[in-house]
């Protein structure tokens, strides 16, 4: 990007030119010249360290092995959000301080302002620290003191539209190269050394309503990510690349068209071009089966299932593919025929019980499912969210009954469309053997209409409201496998950031008026608090560098908050990083890092 005058002032001088005779025609002089953000920046390094040269797939398969460094989006391909670093624990943790923060302030003009916010999960290498933000922002970072490193951004023009916000939620790294995809869909290869673009891969259709929010998924040889923007009727998909060259290696779509298996599901031969299930988290990766889980979120239009009529495979299900060529192994449907928004995109946490290989997954729509992450049989299914109201699933058979859909009057529905757990992560501890989930408790008020579908424009086929009335707060939740609920922790308002677990028998979560908070693992005991002055809606990580542990967690009031908590609308907006530590380690750790980042 170029920050500048000149395009400006030529227009005007232009303009005023045609007001005047030539002779008489004003010579202003340009007052400042274009200069690129490097010009700027003088005082800026432009490079890091070449730690990522030696991130390999087999190295990420083995992340449990170096808990200092956080190698991918969930810290592990098993999706647990758990670090076996203990020196921040329930005995010390009251020592607690911030270490250094990052102001990610963004310069230029930002669409939607009300809506965008740092979301990232940031990720860690041998000391350095790689974050993505909105509008097309990635930054490299000492990961000891917050130093900037490098710089990019990728200029997203202003009519782009996206679904739903201006966010990002992260970066692969791999190979000596930082895997970004932009809001409007380039797949891009950065030097980690120094930013620079290595290629670049357009792989969505913004024309279409197309968007691309999620984190990369490093897997073999290839860098894996998925579409976004179901509620534009588009058909979202599933894509792999060469690492290395940037060429597709396969795709899959979330919708199968006519003659493929499941298209019968969809009512009529038109509604599978424009049917939705984009799948924009991260998926889960199984190494030793060689499955790859990835979920799918709503079918479009959102609120009005007339024109789709049917279960409408394979949205709001998880997929299981094979990573070399995208074929579906199995798949599992949550929301058969969703008319909610209940995107069942939320992660895949991959743990054993008794010697079986199980997939957990807490749904928006208010329900945990247990499968076998081999077959897809279904394990269990328990309720975590009492106040739904939706529909009622059986647990034995899977099937829903007693469904409440959105009418043209108007009808409250438990959860909202931002459902009983929004896109934020829930955790695995393998210290304790507890599920943590975050939950939103929030109701709306659900009607549908009959909407013309328009390409590149938002189809919902209804609306909803959530006033205050509506909206009950928000909890944590720690679950055995099982399904027993062990403890619950309440919030005022609903929880729209992910959870951490660590073996210091701590959980560390967010909430959305800036409150950074460590719960007791075991009891859900809170144990400390910080505010942060902003909303939390993000992924906090942890790592250490030279001996000391941080836990970090980015900051900034944003995203869909009119889905979850419309109450704090009007809250202080901003987009910083904080690191913590205690108090004595961050000053032996500022010490011992002050200077060049190794």
């Amino acid at each position: 990007m170029r920050t500048t005058k000149l395009a400006f002032v030529a227009a005007a001088a232009s303009l005023l030119a045609g007001c005047y005779p030539s002779e008489r025609a004003p010579n202003w002089p340009v007052t400042q010249r274009q200069e690129p953000f490097k010009q700027l920046d003088a005082a800026m390094r432009h490079s890091a360290p070449p730690v990522a040269d030696a991130v390999t797939f087999e190295r990420i398969v083995r992340a449990r092995s170096e808990p200092h460094n956080w190698l991918t989006y969930y810290g592990a391909y098993d999706g647990h959000r758990f670090s076996s670093l203990r020196q921040i624990n329930t005995d010390n943790v009251a020592r607690l301080r911030p270490a250094w923060t990052f102001q990610a302030v963004p310069i230029g003009i930002i669409p939607k302002h009300s809506e965008f916010t740092l979301e990232a999960a940031p990720i860690v290498v041998d000391g350095v620290m790689f974050l993505a933000g909105w509008d097309g922002y990635v930054w490299a970072l000492d990961a000891a003191t917050g130093e900037e490193l490098w710089r990019y951004r990728h200029a997203i023009p202003l009519d782009t539209p996206l679904c739903c916000g201006n966010v990002n939620r992260g970066v692969a790294v791999a190979r000596g190269k930082v895997f970004y995809s932009t809001p409007n869909g380039h797949l891009l290869a950065l030097d980690a050394r120094t930013g620079e673009p290595v290629w670049t891969k357009i792989w969505v259709d913004v024309r279409a309503g197309e968007s691309s929010t999620m984190a990369p998924l490093i897997v073999k040889n290839m860098v894996i990510v998925g579409s976004s923007g179901a509620e534009y009727g588009v058909r979202g998909h599933i894509d792999a690349f060469d690492i290395d060259t940037g060429q597709r290696i396969w795709r899959r779509y979330g919708v199968p068209k006519p003659g493929e298996p499941g298209s019968e599901t969809w009512g009529n031969e038109e509604a599978w071009q424009r049917g939705g299930g984009s799948a924009w988290i991260t998926g889960s990766y199984d190494p030793a089966l060689d499955l790859l889980y990835w979920n799918t979120s709503n079918p479009s239009p959102d609120f009005d299932g007339s024109p789709r009529p049917g279960d409408n495979l394979y949205t709001d299900s998880v997929l299981a593919l094979d990573p070399n060529t995208g074929e579906i192994r199995w798949h599992y449907q949550f929301t058969p025929h969703d008319v909610w928004d209940y995107s069942g995109v939320n992660e895949n946490i991959l743990f054993e019980e008794g010697g079986r290989k199980l997939l957990a997954h807490f749904d928006k729509n208010g329900y945990l499912f247990v499968l076998d992450r081999q077959t897809g049989a279904r394990v269990r299914i328990v309720r975590f969210y009492d106040r739904a109201n939706w529909g009622r699933i059986d647990p034995a058979t899977g099937a829903v009954s007693d469904r409440r859909e959105p009418t043209r009057e108007g009808i409250e529905i438990c959860p909202g469309p931002a459902g009983a757990k929004e896109w934020p992560h829930a955790t695995y501890s393998q210290q304790t053997g507890l599920l943590y989930t975050p939950v939103v408790d929030a109701c709306a008020t659900f009607r549908k209409f009959p909407m013309p579908f328009r390409e590149g424009l938002s189809w919902h086929g209804g609306d909803f409201k959530v006033d205050r009335a509506q909206v009950h707060g928000g909890a944590v939740k720690a679950y055995r496998p099982d399904g027993t609920l062990v403890w619950e922790w309440r919030s005022r308002h609903p929880i729209v950031a992910s959870l951490l677990s660590t073996a210091g028998g701590l959980v560390f979560v967010g909430t959305p008026d800036g409150i950074f908070i460590a719960l007791d693992a075991r009891s859900g005991r809170q144990v400390w608090q910080f505010r942060t002055g902003s909303g939390i809606h993000s992924n906090p990580v942890t790592y250490s560098v030279n001996g000391t542990q941080y836990i970090a967690v980015p900051t900034g009031a944003g995203g869909w908050m009119k889905g979850f908590s419309p109450e704090l609308l009007g809250h202080e907006r901003g987009g910083t990083l904080f690191a913590f530590s205690l108090a004595d380690a961050a000053s032996a750790g500022a010490q011992s890092s002050a200077g060049s980042p190794r």
